[in-house]
């Protein structure tokens, strides 16, 4: 009776209230939008009350802050895991599309909010937002760059349009995250490599788009 007792006592962890919380808070800004959701039910949602979600994350702001977060962090971290080291630049560019649009259709909630309410709700979200946007473009800047190099392209390519090309395809990407969402996340990627690193590849080798004569 008395191990009954102690069990029943026993504490959650601060770490597993906390993904509780904001697994709660995910679900709910997802589906009601920053403005429209209260702690009240993202209290209820999460099995606590609402004096603690206030005691862990302070505010609502606070609490959609740790939320962007969390599921920018998780993006960002999938997509980084993907990448083969050493593989050619398509290789490395199709394992990173392919975990983004994998990890995206996977966590629907999250990215949500990254994509559909963040970026609209306004600042600091969309600042937060925008800075992980800034990274993984730098990820497929720094890929596009190297591949360039290797192709033995005109460096005026690589020093003042792969960052442009870069921020051009990860924009194409999160569109297409939301308008494909229910194809498969290769079939997703398929695409984005057929649409964006054939036209590359034949920049690549000096191919340039001109527009046509009348």
């Amino acid at each position: 009776m008395g191990l009954v007792g102690t069990q029943s006592k026993q504490r959650v962890p601060r770490a597993v209230r906390e993904r509780q919380m904001l697994d709660a808070a995910v679900a709910t800004f997802a589906k009601r939008g920053y403005r429209a959701a209260s702690m009240d039910e993202i209290a209820v949602a999460a099995g606590v009350s609402k004096p603690l979600v206030y005691l862990y994350l302070h505010s609502k702001d606070e609490l959609y802050s740790a939320c962007v977060r969390r599921e920018a962090e998780a993006l960002q971290a999938a997509v980084r895991a993907a990448v083969e080291p050493g593989a050619p630049a398509d290789r490395q560019l199709w394992s990173g599309l392919l975990a983004f649009f994998e990890h995206t259709a996977a966590h629907p909630d999250g990215w949500a909010i990254l994509y559909s309410q963040a970026r609209t709700v306004g600042e600091p979200f969309a600042e937060e937002v925008a800075a992980m946007r800034a990274e993984i473009a730098e990820f497929v800047r720094a890929l596009i760059g190297a591949a360039a190099a290797d192709a033995h392209c005109d460096p005026v390519l690589a020093d003042r349009e792969v960052a442009g090309l870069a921020h051009a395809l990860v924009g194409a990407a999160e569109s297409l995250a939301g308008w494909g969402a229910a194809h498969s996340g290769r079939e997703n990627a398929a695409t984005l490599m057929n649409f964006a690193w054939s036209g590359l590849a034949n920049l690549m080798r000096g191919g340039r788009w001109e527009p046509s004569a009348r």
